[in-house]
């Protein structure tokens, strides 16, 4: 009877969770049979094929009459990206939060001129690990409830949320995932950054400041973090997100290297471009990032034990060994993820690898989990 019982019990939640999933929620790590529950509940979606770099790619308004900003309305959706919530508070990706990848790369272009490599390699990444690859749709937001039938799904469905692949610890203004909320704006955190901008910067945050105030971050989370992890590719993407607001916040008229606090925190908190908002005045990426983690370098690695037990993992990608990073990423992440994935989510793998290993193309060798 009690077998009975929980076979019963564990059918009603699949089917709940089926009935109840969004068409915008990562099917990655669900179980095969859960997969298979929802699989034909979602609509089919070709993936779109990622854009083209700018035809024009100067500095130019961004935050214009086509874009201004609008507060959030009820059900939208935003998480621990501040460049990505800004860009749909500003429609230039759509304001619920849910988009597709081509739209997403086509907005860091256009609205702050992220060069095509970055746009394309990071915004793959994520949509691998926290999109819907069937349905084409990634949240750029936390977790959100299910929505469907009563009793609703059990599960709640996270976007660019998902712990230590694009969202990780030490951020600079989100705490850690081991203290719970790791998506929203953390105040403390922000204080922290402002004060590390008036040491450091004369009251800017810069290159120096990033050095800075990254390493303390890190510091800062093996000091109180139990399970602090800092391998790849949240070591990369650390970094990346320290030279971020340089490379994007700054006013592309101004090409100086230094951003006003009181612009850092409009976007931030505030997920809101500053009045007369011009963008970088030409492509850029994580330009800086080799100077920020040159100045206290540090292997990658994680607590082992406790706090304070910093142990560095040789199995680790760093910034000598790219192409591990997209390696392991593909074998180990996604493969972990998609352990024996069929038909129209094979297929979409598939694709979307091919598209996340486009902009590496000649510098490393592709790799087939899942065949060609």
């Amino acid at each position: 009877m009690v077998s009975f019982v929980s076979f019963i019990t564990l059918s009603l939640a699949l089917a709940y969770s089926a009935a109840a999933f969004p068409a915008y929620a990562s099917l990655a790590g669900l179980p095969r049979e859960e997969i298979e529950k929802i699989l034909p509940t979602l609509q089919v979606r070709e993936p779109a094929r990622p854009p083209p770099p700018l035809a024009f790619n100067g500095t130019k308004l961004v935050n214009d009459v086509q874009h201004p900003w609008e507060p959030l309305r009820p059900g939208d959706i935003r998480g621990p990206c501040p460049g990505l919530n800004a860009l749909a508070s500003h429609g230039y990706l759509p304001r619920d939060g849910i988009a597709s990848p081509s739209q997403i790369i086509a907005a860091v272009q256009e609205g702050f001129n992220m060069d095509s490599f970055t746009a394309q390699f990071v915004t793959y990444a994520a949509h691998l690990v926290d999109g819907n690859l069937v349905t084409d749709r990634l949240s750029i937001g936390g977790k959100s409830p299910s929505t469907g039938p009563d009793p609703p799904a059990p599960a709640t469905v996270a976007g660019l949320n998902t712990h230590a692949v694009f969202e990780g610890d030490a951020s600079m203004t989100r705490g850690d995932a081991f203290f719970g909320d790791n998506h929203s704006f953390n105040e403390s955190l922000f204080d922290e950054f402002v004060a590390f901008s008036n040491k450091y910067g004369g009251g800017k945050y810069n290159m120096t400041v990033a050095a800075e105030y990254r390493f303390h971050r890190i510091q800062e989370s093996i000091a109180t973090n139990p399970n602090f992890s800092f391998v790849s590719p949240r070591f990369f993407t650390a970094y990346a997100e320290s030279v971020f607001p340089i490379n994007f916040f700054i006013d592309g008229r101004q090409n100086d290297g230094q951003l006003d606090l009181d612009v850092a925190r409009g976007f931030f908190q505030n997920m809101s471009m500053p009045k007369d908002f011009h963008r970088a005045s030409k492509p850029v990426g994580a330009d800086g990032l080799d100077l920020v983690a040159a100045a206290h370098p540090i292997a990658p690695g994680a607590n082992v034990g406790g706090v304070n037990n910093y142990i560095p993992d040789p199995t680790s990608a760093n910034f000598s060994t790219f192409c591990l990073l997209y390696e392991n990423f593909v074998n180990k992440t996604i493969f972990s993820l998609y352990p024996n994935p069929t038909g129209a989510l094979r297929k979409a793998l598939n694709t979307n690898l091919d598209f996340f290993f486009a902009p590496i193309n000649g510098t490393c060798t592709q790799v087939f989990p899942y065949g060609k």
